[in-house]
């Protein structure tokens, strides 16, 4: 189970820290500028039809080619700039916690949001379990969250309560889709369960689903615990992926 890997985040993707320039601090909201021509991928012997539509939509990809150009390690970077633009829940000073951090880029917006590493900054803990490079300014771990002792590994390193649990986690598809629904929405009711024992009150807990109806007992238990839960597509999240972002606010503790 690779539940590290992000929608869209290819792990071969550049590995570099966290990004110094402004321009990769900052996160404008739009893609403009990325416009060019399209590349298109030749057949080759080895290569199945699916994987040269992966390699051409990857190349024409203005949020892969965004992520190049401001640093980034991965697309999904986008998606939880976007997710904070909306719903302002990563700011100086918060301790936050990412599940299936790598290849890195929701750590990088976390290190950058919360200023970890600077006076009065945040703390970032991030959790894979494949192999990924350390990100500037937080605490980087490879280890499996389904094994027995990651959420008692995370606590330590996080040394208190958690302002904000985030989790993009994703098992490997299998092409059929209730299964792979199945699968994420297992991944998703284990990280809740690990928001409810380290989240303060007034926390805020955001993770991936896949729309397909089983979410319903998850979503009755966040609703529970928190003051108000909302639903999000954000614009670098594929029109053609089923994934969807519950976010609860308001951690009742």
């Amino acid at each position: 189970m690779t539940q590290g890997k992000r929608g869209g985040g290819s792990k071969s993707g550049a590995r570099g820290g966290a990004p110094n320039s402004k321009k990769a601090k900052g996160g404008s909201r739009h893609t403009g500028g990325m416009r060019g021509l399209t590349v298109r991928v030749k057949t080759s012997e080895g290569r199945t039809v699916g994987s040269q539509r992966w390699l051409q939509r990857q190349l024409n990809d203005p949020y892969v080619l965004r992520a190049k150009a401001e640093g980034f390690r991965s697309r999904a970077a986008f998606k939880l700039m976007e997710l904070d633009d909306r719903f302002r829940f990563l700011s100086k000073g918060k301790r936050v916690v990412d599940l299936g951090a790598a290849p890195g880029g929701w750590t990088q917006i976390a290190v950058n949001r919360v200023k970890a590493g600077a006076p009065g900054g945040g703390v970032v803990i991030g959790i894979d379990i494949n192999e990924w490079e350390p990100v500037a300014n937080a605490t980087c771990m490879t280890l499996d969250f389904l094994d027995p002792g990651a959420p008692d590994a995370l606590k330590q390193a996080l040394g208190g309560k958690a302002n904000v649990v985030l989790s993009d986690m994703a098992a490997p598809t299998t092409g059929h889709g209730p299964t792979d629904h199945i699968r994420i929405m297992a991944l998703a009711e284990t990280a809740w369960m690990f928001a409810e024992e380290v989240l303060a009150p007034g926390g805020v807990f955001v993770c991936k689903v896949f729309q397909g109806g089983t979410e319903a007992g998850l979503l009755k238990q966040i609703k529970a615990r928190c003051g108000a839960v909302r639903h999000a597509k954000p614009p670098a999240s594929r029109k053609e992926s089923a994934e969807v972002y519950v976010v609860g606010f308001d951690f009742k503790g």
